[in-house]
């Protein structure tokens, strides 16, 4: 299905995340333009990362019309900012996008489904809207069972030292890079952004209330478990264990239960993203944390480069790499193969596994 991004302003920003994961991937939508009238005329695709997509960003809806191809059929909201409302101009946004005949798709904590002036214009115009933040029913929500002792496969938790931080990006990533290599394994996300991307399994984490959060997730890994039978499951992590807004990394520890993490940190990021006060931990620090809160290893370190050139990034795995005795690679820039390594280094026996297969 055809979808344009809505990231007005936001594109160069980590509030336009949601747009970032739909550039790098989504097995669930054919994203045919970003609009953001700043951006516009440039690629996506380099303007994100340095490598050119083929996907225009555009100033308006009707730019994203009169590009060549079918018409987009969806317009998704592409920005995840930290109070999660829409502002006076997104609301005109959408509205028109509705009555232009686009459904919306919107990971946002305003449910636009419950507002009665979208609702109406939804029926009038015979668009659906897909609130993608909105939680089970409370009585569908599952409290934690301990069903996870039954999940014998290695699970991976790739947790952060900040929101907005590249681990969904970095989990993607290594899951790609596991099956790439013949190791079958499975996603599990816990987020909007992974949701609307096309994510099999996983839940709005931080939409759940906090009694059945660590359930929750429990029970996403065991279905992602019964239903793949993977040799690994990677769990997307949220916010970092150590950040005073975002604790969701506690119930992904403690429901998901995983025997590693792999850490995900930006060398050049000071200050928590959108918390100018509130000063970064170190990887040392998050680490310690991390090892004492659950009974799991932080088995390497994967680098968010913002900021950085390619000698800073090499210098930075280098220094890491010394400081911490862990493999640390760069999951945008560097190879796949450095994240495979990391995962066999740490549970040998599926390197075994792969050379009695070969």
């Amino acid at each position: 299905m055809a979808a344009v991004v809505y990231c007005e302003g936001q594109f160069s920003s980590a509030d336009g995340k949601t747009a970032h994961g739909l550039v790098r991937h989504s097995s669930l939508f054919r994203i045919v333009a970003v609009i953001d009238s700043q951006l516009a005329g440039r690629d996506a695709g380099e303007e994100l990362d340095g490598l050119a997509r083929g996907l225009p960003i555009v100033a308006d809806l009707a730019a994203a019309f009169r590009l060549d191809g079918p018409p987009p059929q969806v317009l998704i909201y592409g920005m995840a900012p930290a109070g999660g409302l829409y502002s006076a101009l997104d609301r005109q946004v959408l509205l028109a996008a509705m009555a232009a005949g686009l459904s919306l798709v919107s990971g946002m904590r305003e449910f636009l489904a419950d507002d009665p002036t979208f609702a109406a214009s939804a029926a009038r115009h015979r668009v659906t809207i897909q609130d993608v933040r909105r939680p089970p029913a409370l009585k569908e929500l599952r409290l934690f069972s301990g069903a996870i002792s039954s999940v014998t496969c290695r699970r991976i938790a790739v947790l952060g030292t900040d929101g907005a931080i590249g681990k969904r990006t970095t989990a993607t990533r290594l899951v790609q890079a596991l099956n790439d290599h013949g190791i079958h394994t499975a996603l599990v996300s816990t987020g909007q952004t992974g949701i609307i991307q096309g994510g099999r399994y996983g839940l709005p984490l931080d939409a759940i209330p906090s009694q059945f959060c660590s359930g929750e997730v429990e029970a996403a890994v065991v279905e992602a478990f019964n239903n793949e039978h993977p040799q690994v499951i990677v769990i997307e992590g949220q916010g970092a264990l150590s950040h005073p807004a975002y604790l969701s990394s506690t119930f992904i520890l403690r429901g998901a239960q995983p025997q590693a993490v792999i850490l995900q940190h930006a060398p050049r990021r000071r200050w928590r993203c959108d918390f100018p006060a509130v000063p970064m931990p170190t990887p040392q620090s998050e680490i310690t944390l991390i090892e004492a809160f659950a009974p799991t290893k932080v088995i390497g370190l994967t680098l968010n480069h913002e900021g950085m050139n390619t000698a800073q990034i090499s210098a930075a795995i280098a220094l890491y790499e010394a400081e911490l005795h862990i493999p640390v690679a760069d999951p945008l820039s560097g190879s796949p193969e450095g994240l495979v390594q990391m995962v066999v280094r740490a549970f040998p026996e599926l390197g075994a596994e792969l050379a009695a297969m070969a």
